[in-house]
């Protein structure tokens, strides 16, 4: 049938991932460093996911598509172990895409803590030192603007649970972004901090891995993509010990 359906550019899109959870119906997912739709059927053709992207990259259009099925998006997202959103298309104002998506995705900035005795307050190793939303590389957009000027920490994602003072020591004044190069594509990690290190002035570059020989992919990415783009920014490596201690 003809019908509106999400149509994304893969030019413009540049994998930031913030798209996929604004998308109630798991129409959308990241597939070699680029978000495309996974199936027709599955998308409501609303566009929930328009405001998300940093890019544009996302639009709609209207062209010949499988009809939307409900019963379809209930089978996925039982696949995937989500609830199935709720859908009344009789009154479309009143859909549950209003308001932009997911607001666990959106990149945002807040101020950090201020350091303060023990006599006041809790040890400041007990607090947090996060500055920014989202963490995740699938997710953080590359123009965000707490990347601009900032000293950039890239953390393997086992790091803040093996080594204690990870607030303190490592994440205290530094942007974030974490992944695991086990578990995800490494060659989307390269393709993505390679447009962090371009697009963003980032002052310095820490990576943050743990001893396993499988984490050592995403320090690989990291260099690759700083000779990738061209620039000449501090750089250095940390290992963490599986018992939580520094090796080098």
């Amino acid at each position: 049938m003809l019908r509106n359906i999400v149509k994304i550019d893969q030019e413009k899109c540049d994998g930031c991932g913030l798209c996929v959870p604004s998308c109630a119906e798991g129409a959308i997912k990241i597939i070699n460093g680029k978000a495309v739709l996974a199936a027709d059927n599955l998308c409501d053709g609303l566009g929930a996911c328009l405001g998300e992207c940093p890019r544009d990259a996302i639009t709609i259009e209207q062209r010949e598509a499988d009809v939307f099925d409900e019963a379809a998006v209930e089978k996925h997202m039982a696949e995937q172990a989500k609830p199935a959103p709720t859908h009344n298309h009789a009154v479309p104002g009143h859909h549950h895409h209003a308001g932009g998506g997911c607001p666990g995705s959106r990149a945002m900035s807040f101020a950090r803590p201020q350091a303060q005795t023990q006599s006041e307050s809790a040890p400041a190793s007990r607090q947090s030192q996060l500055g920014q939303w989202p963490v995740q590389l699938h997710l953080v957009s590359t123009t965000a603007p707490y990347f601009q000027g900032a000293d950039l920490l890239i953390t393997a994602d086992c790091v803040p649970v093996a080594y204690a003072g990870y607030h303190e020591d490592f994440l205290k004044g530094r942007a974030v972004v974490m992944g695991c190069p086990k578990l995800d594509d490494n060659q989307f990690y390269l393709q993505k901090l390679t447009e962090l290190f371009s697009k963003s002035d980032v002052k310095s570059i820490t990576v943050l891995k743990m001893e396993v020989p499988c984490c050592g992919g995403i320090a690989m990415a990291a260099r690759q993509a700083l000779a990738a783009s061209g620039k000449e920014i501090p750089y250095r490596e940390v290992t963490i010990g599986i018992h939580g201690e520094i090796k080098g």
